[in-house]
């Protein structure tokens, strides 16, 4: 039995069909997990999660910075554009049912000992111990009653800095942000949320969370999100998996036995 993880889907169906029929990915017989942002941007939202939850138990995923802003747009709090590819999904008569699948999906998990999984990474200032008692406050609140204040709530860059006497709304943003939308921070940790580029094109003072000098952790960890990277890190202990395959690149598995990646190039250029 092999564990696999994929790096960003985004909505790409056929990539992931292919890439799973290249691992030879049997749901019988192995785990999938996903690195989070399965559908956003991409043409096959709707065939994307329709497939992923017809795989029940033999899949499993930590929520992206997109899959959390289908759940606004699909409560009315943001407006749907064309570009996110959501339609599909708002129309279908198991919008609901979808919905209620995402909410209840992790921000942080651990798809096998010794591994530790999120969207965007490990803040620097937590260790993994923490970031999962923290991750699943922010999820516990995401399954309330009172979950559309938090997804009302998310968007904007404030709350970059954080502070363990953070409360309310205010800590659950900074988890989110933390957990979907990290990339650089500073030498204090604070989160650079405006910059996307690769490593090599920040300014002075601004570094790959992976780089910054507090960060402590026994596992190996595993995050998509940064498709600049194009899954380099030169952490050997840390993996980046999206290889950007919604941009012409790739769009990478790993299996979690043996380190090993497959990738499938992708046809949009």
């Amino acid at each position: 039995m092999a564990v696999y993880v994929v790096g960003d889907i985004q909505a790409c169906y056929s990539g992931l069909k292919k890439l799973l029929l290249k691992a030879k990915f049997k749901p019988e017989r192995d785990t999938l997990w996903a690195v989070g942002d399965l559908i956003g941007r991409g043409p096959q939202a709707l065939e994307t999660i329709e497939f992923l939850m017809s795989l029940g138990d033999s899949f499993n995923t930590v929520l992206g910075n997109h899959d959390l802003h289908f759940l606004a747009v699909s409560q009315g709090i943001r407006e749907n554009r064309d570009k996110e590819g959501f339609g599909a999904i708002l129309q279908s008569s198991h919008k609901n049912r979808i919905v209620n699948w995402l909410r209840n999906k992790p921000l942080a998990a651990s798809p096998a000992p010794g591994f530790f999984l999120s969207h965007a990474g490990l803040y620097p200032l937590w260790s993994e111990r923490k970031a999962f008692k923290l991750a699943q406050a922010t999820c516990h609140y995401l399954n309330s009653p009172q979950w559309l204040k938090l997804l009302e709530y998310m968007y904007g860059n404030e709350e970059v800095r954080w502070n363990d006497s953070l409360t309310g709304l205010a800590r659950h943003k900074f988890v989110i942000d933390a957990f979907t939308r990290m990339r650089f921070v500073d030498q204090n940790a604070v989160l650079n949320l405006n910059l996307k580029t690769g490593p090599q094109d920040a300014p002075e003072g601004i570094f790959p969370w992976f780089e910054h000098p507090r960060l402590k952790h026994d596992d190996h960890l595993l995050f998509g999100h940064w498709a600049a990277l194009d899954g380099y890190c030169p952490n050997k202990r840390v993996h980046a998996l999206d290889t950007g395959y919604i941009w012409g690149g790739k769009l990478t598995l790993m299996n979690l036995s043996t380190l090993e990646t497959l990738s499938v190039k992708s046809r949009t250029l």
